[in-house]
């Protein structure tokens, strides 16, 4: 079943080839190639697909403007097809970008430092009830903890904004919410005077506060994208520059046929203060440049999608959201270093096929502490949505909680996900053990090279519902893969009308099984470097084994519901014709293998050595077929351990975490 709204279609199929005589023995072999349907944008029109009961495959194109219309459509889908799933998308991407000009591929984007740095939203820490005071303690608590954030996303409830349908000392009316409007583009009064003894007058005074005390990088700030949920205040007088007017959306058939949404319905009824397209980059440099001289390092843009649903008189959907987005980006680039920019809700192929310079994008929906049905369905669906996200942007996995049941299964995703890492803990409340597993001490990530997505005998698999598939996600560092096995059955959509709000749980389900190879990480090769044997040193984290197994090979994983295990997937290299020696890297850490940066090997008088650039500290691990005669870490001997059995060679790295190199000699 392909449902609505489908705007990427991945097949599998198998070419059977095999001799024409029947009484000829020899055995059929089969050729898999993969076929890529891309649904895109084609002038102000967009695409998506849609299957039938009947077996066709419908092309649904739109708008979203009653008077843009048209009765043909010269490239509505781009098709390709390939004997590697990821190279097959990677590259159509690349052939996509080129031709329509309207978007860039991720290689031509430039990557926003944070992303290796690790962050904390205030989001479930405070919702809107967001204050100094509540910033101030949660970064109090972490630093005490030892695993101080780097950067700070202050999201919703900053903002000076008012709801003009409630009156004051009357009840909320439900939905209106959403329609709440922004009446200004300066912090509201809870930045204002917010002091104690750490008085500070205004945002500028705060976020200079902050860095200083806390050692803080990068501050971020929300806002949507047209300025609040319920866009700007017409009858504002900062806001009348901007133009505002009140318009109402127009849902997708697509969307609405998929799910209802309480927010877009709810617009639908109060309505968005749309800024005038023409005035667009005024507002958003109206509001960087004061963010920005406010010591404020870049913005979390939310709500994307909503201009999809407000393109009836502006030219459509599409031509709306090229213009919205193109303003955002130059905005971008004018107030803020480094291209520090992260889009949220901009699913949607508008947003997607216009992004020429914006790197970093949610790949799902939020994380939701409070729904218990959702967290294996949000490891899953950003593995797959990275498919093609993860060819356009750096995927957002979003943020969890450290002290969440569901903690260690979210924290490991986010390890080998190529994304940033950050949290939403409530001040005082972490789990010090699963952070430390994801953050060096001085306050950076070991973020692997690309996204994370599923393996390729996962692509065409249920992990959620069918009951029986694991899922596992892959990805490289610079010296090894590594590969994620997690069991996420069991899950649903919460939101979806008539899903059984059911937790689930390792003690009411039975474990699943499958098997892990090295071959399960696509592009090995190209970290392995030169004197690889096809051998590699498998180190599985929560069970500390080390293994070895041929290129070829596998080994069994068995997994309850919302349990996982992170493998280290190193080539096993040879060195003077009898050493065989992989880096592991630090094996109390999640993603072990990011802390390996380069290996090389030189002979010299006093024996065979065997260097490593190694990032961090900690236990850092190898595997070796020989015990080394002694270990020098910069220039310095080092004990170490050498289990024979296994292979494991263990030395620990004290002080800080700057880059020094290990040696072994043998």
């Amino acid at each position: 079943e392909i449902p609505l709204e489908t705007q990427m279609l991945l097949l599998e199929a198998r070419e059977v080839s095999g001799p024409s005589d029947e009484n000829f023995s020899k055995p059929t072999t089969e050729n898999t190639f993969y076929i890529l349907l891309l649904p895109t944008l084609d002038g102000q029109f967009r695409t998506s697909l849609l299957g039938t009961p009947s077996n066709e495959l419908h092309f649904c194109i739109e708008s979203g403007d009653a008077y843009i219309q048209t009765t043909q459509a010269l490239e509505a889908v781009f098709i390709n097809s390939g004997d590697n799933p990821y190279e097959l998308i990677k590259n159509s991407i690349k052939i996509l970008a080129k031709h329509n000009g309207t978007f860039n591929h991720i290689e031509n984007k430039k990557i926003p430092e944070h992303l290796d740095w690790f962050g904390w939203c205030t989001w479930d820490a405070f919702y809107k009830d967001v204050n100094p005071q509540g910033i101030r303690e949660g970064l109090k608590s972490f630093l005490e903890g030892g695993c101080p954030p780097k950067f700070l996303i202050i999201d919703d409830g900053w903002q000076e904004t008012v709801n003009e349908f409630s009156k004051e000392g009357e009840p909320l009316i439900e939905g209106t919410q959403f329609a709440i409007r922004l009446v200004d583009i300066k912090e509201n009064n809870k930045f204002r005077g917010s002091g104690s003894n750490d008085s500070c007058i205004d945002l500028h005074e705060f976020v200079k506060f902050i860095k200083e005390k806390y050692g803080l990088k990068f501050v971020y700030m929300w806002h949507a994208l047209v300025g609040y949920w319920g866009g700007l205040l017409p009858s504002s007088k900062t806001m009348k520059k901007y133009n505002p007017k009140i318009a109402y959306p127009l849902q997708s058939p697509g969307n609405v046929g998929n799910l209802r949404d309480i927010a877009m319905d709810s617009l639908e009824k109060y309505g968005v203060g749309i800024i005038d397209p023409q005035k667009i980059f005024d507002f958003y440099n109206d509001l960087h440049s004061y963010l920005a001289s406010s010591g404020v390092d870049g913005v979390k843009v939310d709500v994307q999608s909503v201009i999809e649903t407000l393109g009836s008189g502006y030219g459509g959907r599409v031509s709306l959201t090229k213009q919205y987005q193109y303003a955002l980006e130059e905005s971008i680039v004018k107030n803020f270093k480094d291209n520090n920019l992260i889009c949220c809700m901009s699913h949607n192929s508008d947003s997607i096929y216009s992004s020429k310079k914006s790197a970093v994008a949610r790949a799902s929906e939020d994380f939701m502490p409070r729904e218990p049905t959702f967290q294996t369905l949000h490891i899953a669906s950003v593995a797959f949505n990275s498919l093609l996200l993860g060819e356009v942007v750096v995927p957002d996995w979003d943020m969890f909680q450290s002290k969440h049941v569901t903690a260690e299964f979210h924290g490991a995703a986010r390890a080998l996900g190529g994304c940033a890492v950050y949290v939403s803990d409530k001040p005082g409340t972490h789990d010090f053990k699963v952070l430390k597993r994801l953050v060096l001490s001085d306050g950076s990530v070991l973020r692997a090279r690309y996204a994370g997505r599923p393996t390729r005998d996962c692509l065409f698999t249920d992990p959620v519902m069918d009951g029986k598939s694991l899922l596992k996600i892959w990805n490289l560092n610079k010296l090894s893969g590594v590969i994620g096995v997690f069991n996420c059955q069991g899950g649903n959509w919460p939101l979806k009308q008539g899903a059984q709000d059911i937790p689930i749980s390792a003690s009411t389900s039975s474990p699943i099984s499958g098997r892990l190879s090295p071959l399960d990480v696509e592009f090995l090769g190209e970290v392995a470097g030169e004197n690889w044997t096809g051998d590699c040193a498998i180190y599985a984290f929560h069970s500390g084994s080390l293994s070895r197994l041929p290129k070829e090979g596998s080994l069994e994983v068995s997994l309850d519901t919302l349990n996982c295990e992170i493998y280290t997937i190193s080539p096993i290299r040879v060195f003077n014709q009898s050493i065989h020696f992989a880096p592991v890297g630090l094996v109390d850490m999640y993603n072990s293998g990011g802390a390996s940066e380069a290996l090389r090997c030189t002979m010299e008088t006093s024996g065979c050595k065997i260097k490593i650039k190694v990032r961090g500290c900690g236990r850092f691990g190898a595997y070796s077929s020989t015990k080394p005669s002694c270990c020098m870490v910069d220039l310095k001997e080092e004990k170490f351990l050498y289990d024979a059995e296994d292979g494991l060679l263990t030395v620990k790295l004290e002080g800080d975490c700057n880059t020094r190199e290990v040696e072994f000699v043998f």
